[in-house]
């Protein structure tokens, strides 16, 4: 070091002479020789004022260079927080990635599939208005039991009154005889019509099938109201009036062993006795046909 060096005596003037330059700590070890306490380092090449400033001066151009290299290749070595900002953004997008592949691989349940109703409990599909209104209502079957088919030369409106008093002695539980006397009764009383009286007006207030004029009889039966069979509208109705007979038929003492002839005479007190007679025949086959 020169003494005229004015840095030097700058540096001189502030410091003590007897202190020096970079004082080894005692305890400082150099490559794998202690260095001895208390000995002075000399001063070299580096402690010199200029080459301190010559040090100084390129450690400044070194730190510009590497500013102009950073700036002109900022797209290519960008600094800390774009870098930060461009790793974020790898790892998000390489997150989104995981995502997609976990759903690839792991694919979540079908939506459509859960909320559409499974075969056993799907609804029974609504029909339109349109096709309600043009479909027919099923007939339903009547219960009505079917016409029986005439026999023995009758008409069906005499066959369906036949059948009335053929149901009528079935329900009462009357035999068979009883039935053949009671229809022996009604064709020679009305020929199986039920007919209303001239002499009665009211009588053509109830469904009738033609009129007569023997005093005041009515119906299938030519009951007559004044001999106290019922009022007119009950002897206008086939099945009551089939029922009043039978329970007069029912009083007679042994008719079961009387001919249909003296049996009917017994319940009509007719004046032509012997005419129901000529009815026994028919009424057996009608009888017949009908059970």
């Amino acid at each position: 070091m020169h003494s005229d060096d004015p840095f030097e005596q700058k540096s001189t003037e502030a410091s003590p002479t007897d202190q020096p330059v970079d004082a080894p700590s005692p305890e400082r070890t150099t490559g794998r020789h202690r260095r001895r306490s208390g000995t002075r380092r000399r001063p070299g090449l580096l402690g010199s004022a200029p080459a301190r400033v010559a040090i100084a001066t390129g450690v400044c151009c070194c730190l510009g260079v590497a500013a102009f290299a950073g700036i002109h290749a900022g797209t290519d070595s960008p600094t800390e927080p774009v870098r930060e900002a461009l790793l974020e953004r790898d790892a998000e997008a390489d997150q989104r990635a995981s995502r997609a592949l976990d759903r690839l691989t792991n694919p979540s349940p079908d939506t459509s599939a859960t909320t559409s109703p499974s075969p056993t409990t799907s609804p029974t599909p609504k029909k339109s208005k349109s096709a309600t209104a043009t479909a027919k209502p099923t007939p339903k079957k009547s219960t009505r039991p079917p016409r029986p088919r005439p026999v023995a030369g009758l008409t069906q409106i005499q066959m369906d009154n036949a059948k009335v008093i053929v149901d009528v002695g079935a329900d009462m539980k009357m035999p068979r005889r009883a039935m053949v006397v009671a229809l022996a009764t009604a064709m020679q009383e009305s020929n199986l019509y039920n007919l209303a009286s001239d002499v009665i007006p009211e009588s053509h207030q109830y469904s009738d099938q033609g009129s007569g004029s023997d005093h005041d009889s009515v119906g299938l039966f030519q009951q007559r109201p004044s001999s106290g069979w019922g009022t007119v509208r009950d002897l206008m109705r086939p099945a009551h009036s089939a029922q009043l007979f039978y329970e007069a038929l029912r009083k007679i003492p042994a008719w079961e062993q009387m001919s249909v002839t003296a049996a009917a005479q017994a319940v009509q007190i007719s004046a032509f006795p012997d005419k129901y007679a000529q009815h026994e025949q028919r009424a057996t086959t009608v009888v017949t046909a009908l059970l």
